[in-house]
């Protein structure tokens, strides 16, 4: 009877655990990159010249045409559902209140994965110098996770 009672107890708490874990997501990291007229983010495929040529960018912000945002996430219980990446940002050229919105539908899988949004073009001339951001991960109307720049 006590063998039956703690089987019952420990089946319960693994569904439990289970359906806890039927909808979660992480956003792992969150890489900006400035992108000069050809649409690049480096010239190189090392990171100390990707690095190299993110700070020539800055420092020569006429060469920039817009800004690219990798984003790596991994979800679990959500593979093959179909999620928006959502990113928000807010720039010199918006009202202290109001941010830009750029999604990309994603499909999931069950390894972490990399989702790039680009703002560039008439965005980031409207958007001018980006100041802050926020990315977010949604199923739906739910959100799943969220990571934002320390000034969001």
């Amino acid at each position: 009877m006590r063998t039956w009672r703690t089987l019952m107890m420990a089946g319960i708490l693994f569904v439990g655990m289970d359906s806890a874990q039927a909808a979660s997501a992480k956003i792992i990291k969150m890489l900006p990159h400035y992108l000069d007229q050809q649409g690049r983010h480096t010239v190189d495929p090392s990171l100390f010249e990707r690095d190299s040529y993110q700070q020539e960018l800055k420092l020569h912000p006429e060469r920039v045409s817009g800004m690219r945002f990798d984003v790596q996430w991994n979800g679990k219980g959500i593979a093959n559902q179909v999620l928006k990446v959502r990113l928000e940002v807010r720039g010199n050229n918006t009202s202290p209140r109001a941010f830009e919105v750029f999604e990309q539908e994603v499909k999931a899988r069950r390894l972490s994965q990399w989702s790039s949004l680009r703002v560039s073009g008439e965005d980031f001339k409207r958007t001018g110098k980006i100041i802050a951001w926020r990315v977010s991960l949604w199923l739906g109307e739910t959100q799943l996770a969220e990571q934002k720049s320390f000034l969001w």
